[in-house]
Parts: structure tokens; C-alpha cells; sequence
């Protein structure tokens, strides 16, 4: 029935706004499961391809397989400044989404079990303890993969009615509180906030909460990719009235400078797009297209960052004039949409993510093997 909704809604879109996806202001009515980063089609994809024995697929799967282990103890309050505490739950959050995929991916019931008690385990935490921004980055970080691998999970007829409509009362008590409002530090916490805060949406079937995430995804795309074309940029919350500042004094602001480029392309920028454009992702797999309207912002921004890393070279936009060397495992999720379903030439990209994110691209928190569920 909710599929038959979804499909009636989405059409009822298309007539409205032409067709193809809705515009990012568009009523959801029905939400599409899994339908967070992950749908039946592309995991019915990546599942022909491992059938196959066809790689990158196959050496990825086995790279999350040895994530997936048994579940640990349940963890019932977190401050997240505390880093074994931390620690503890990174781990445990990993967990659930390497055996959710696992499951789905070879049909072993023993990765189905182990995952359902990672999540029988969640469904008992009770919140965030720590009262700073750390404890909202947190959320994020852990949120994405505990969503991700509950709408996997609830696509199987063992997994309870009982087990989803606990944690979804478990993830509006103690994960909302984190991820409604945005943290005052730099662009890459609100977005891993509205990562995080899109997949327990469309988990919880929360258009409400849904609608807050591309609401703020809109305005932080805004104020974090430049765009020559908009010179002037808006104030956001953090920003301290200074931009120069805020922007890490940029030398030249090109096209695709992102708010953190000249702060650190490696950790920060690189998190920055990938939670950016993994709710992108979500969005369309729900109907919305956050992509069309952003490409002017995300492809330069792909391709700067992606020259950038393979050259070594900050491409003269920054104080520093050599880039990071760490490299995760990310751009699969934009190159998918940009090239493979639009059509468009992403030549720095490409060459990154074949050359060297998928042998050295490391994934990390809600950087997640995107080699292994995105690939093409």
C-alpha cells in the first residue's frame, strides 16, 4: 500500500512540476522503503553484481563483511566528549550497517541476527548527554549508519512491526533533539546533521522532519559551495559576521570552493560533500530532485576537490598550495547521479574514484563504503 501511495504521489508531482523528480518544496505524502541511500532496485543491482563475482563489488562486500560481527553491549546514555564512550558507539553504529548489508547482500541469516541485535540493543538508548555540538556531530555520524541499516532491515518480514515502531519512538527521543538544530561549528556538522536527519526521517515516515532536512540542505548548500554567478554570500548561524574568516581566507574564490576547502580538503571538505550529497540522495530516492536544483554548486565542487587530490595541488584558491593526501571513500554516491543517470562529463571524478578512492579511499563514520553500494 505505501508503495502504491508513493508511486501516486510522485506521479501527482510530476504532473505538477513536469517530469521526472519534484522540486525540493514538493509535499512527500508517502515515503519509499528503503528508500534513505539505499533502494530495493540499486541493492537488487549490487546484489547481481556480487552474484557474479564482479569487482569493485565483490572485494568492497568483503571489506564490510569483516565489520559485521555480534552485537555488543547496549549502550544506554552517550556523551559523545568522551572518546571511549565515543569510540564505543562509532563502533557499535558500524556495526549495524555492515551487518544490514551483509544480510542483504549474501542472504545470510546470521548477518540478519546479528544486526537485530545491534538494533534490539539501540532501541534502549535513551539520549545525549554531553550538552555541546560535539553530541550533534555525533548524532550525525552515528545517525546515518543505525538509519541506514534499520530501513535495510525493515524490508524483511522477520524484522518485527514491534522492532521498527521502537526505535523510531527511540530516534525521535534521543536522536531528534540532536539533529533539529544546527550546530554553530562549520558547514560539515550541519550537514552530517541533515544526512543523519533525512534517513530517520524517511524511516520514521516523518514528512515533517523530512521537510526541516531539505529546508536546511537548501540554505547550507547555499552558504558552503561558491558559485562566481552569486557573488554575495548569506549569513548563516557560526559564521561570526566574518566570511573571510569563516571561509578560511580563500585567495581566490572560484567556482566549487567549498567553505572548508581552504580549512582542510582532507578530512572536513571531503565530509562536508559527502554528507551533502548523500542527502541529495536521498531526496531523489524520494522523489525530490536537490541535485538539479544544486548542480551548479556540487559538479564544480566535485571536480575542484577531485583535481585538488589527484594533482596534490590546492589549484591556487588557498594560503597552502598542497593539498591533503587522505582520501575517503566518497564522490561514488555524486558520480552516480552526475554521470551515469545525467549524463554529465565528470573527468576529475572519474579519474579519482578509478584511479585511487576505490583502492585507497578510506571509509569512515557515515563514509561508508560507497564504492560497494554505488558503484557502476
Amino acid at each position: 500500500m505505501k508503495r502504491l501511495l508513493f508511486a501516486l504521489a510522485f506521479a501527482f508531482s510530476a504532473l505538477i512540476f513536469g517530469a521526472g523528480h519534484a522540486v525540493a518544496s514538493a509535499s512527500i505524502h508517502a515515503f519509499r522503503h528503503p528508500g534513505a541511500l539505499n533502494t530495493s532496485e540499486n541493492l537488487n543491482r549490487v546484489e547481481s553484481e556480487i552474484s557474479s563475482n564482479s569487482q569493485p563489488w565483490t572485494g568492497a562486500l568483503a571489506d564490510v563483511v569483516l565489520k559485521a560481527k555480534s552485537a555488543g553491549p547496549a549502550i544506554v546514555t552517550l556523551d559523545a566528549g568522551d572518546r571511549d564512550q565515543a569510540a564505543l558507539s562509532e563502533a557499535d553504529a558500524v556495526n549495524a550497517y555492515a551487518n544490514a548489508l551483509a544480510w542483504r547482500l549474501t542472504g545470510n541469516k546470521t548477518y540478519f541476527r546479528q544486526a537485530s541485535g545491534v538494533l534490539s540493543n539501540l532501541a534502549h538508548f535513551q539520549g545525549f548527554t554531553g550538552g555541546t555540538d560535539q553530541d550533534k556531530l555525533h548524532a550525525g555520524w552515528v545517525g546515518v549508519l543505525y538509519g541506514e541499516a534499520a530501513e535495510i532491515m525493515r524490508s524483511s518480514a522477520d524484522f518485527r512491526h514491534e522492532d521498527i515502531t521502537a526505535l523510531q519512538l527511540m530516534f525521535r527521543r534521543a536522536f531528534y533533539p540532536q539533529l533539529m538544530t544546527p550546530s554553530s561549528w562549520n558547514g560539515n556538522v550541519d550537514l552530517t546533521q541533515i544526512n543523519a536527519l533525512m534517513t530517520l526521517a524517511v524511516f520514521n515516515d516523518d514528512e515533517v522532519a523530512f521537510k526541516l532536512g531539505l529546508e536546511r540542505l537548501d540554505a547550507r548548500l547555499a552558504t558552503y559551495i561558491h558559485v562566481k554567478s552569486e557573488p554575495d554570500i548569506a549569513p548563516i548561524v557560526g559564521d561570526g559576521g566574518n566570511l573571510q574568516s569563516f571561509w578560511f581566507n580563500p585567495v581566490e574564490w572560484v567556482d566549487g570552493l567549498t567553505q572548508e576547502t581552504c580549512r582542510d580538503n582532507g578530512h572536513h571538505a571531503q565530509f562536508g560533500m559527502a554528507s551533502a550529497l548523500n542527502a541529495a540522495e536521498i531526496a531523489w530516492n524520494q522523489g525530490v530532485d536537490v541535485y538539479g536544483k544544486h548542480e551548479a554548486r556540487l559538479v564544480p565542487a566535485m571536480e575542484l576537490l577531485a583535481k585538488q587530490l589527484l594533482t596534490g595541488d590546492m589549484q591556487g584558491v588557498c594560503r597552502q598550495s598542497k593539498s591533503s593526501t587522505t582520501l575517503f571513500n566518497t564522490f561514488e554516491v555524486g558520480f552516480h547521479h552526475y554521470h551515469h543517470r545525467m549524463g554529465l562529463p565528470l573527468p576529475n571524478s572519474e579519474k579519482l574514484i578509478v584511479q585511487r578512492i576505490r583502492t585507497d579511499g578510506q571509509s569512515v563514520l557515515n563514509i561508508f563504503h560507497e564504492t560497494l553500494t554505488h558503484a557502476r
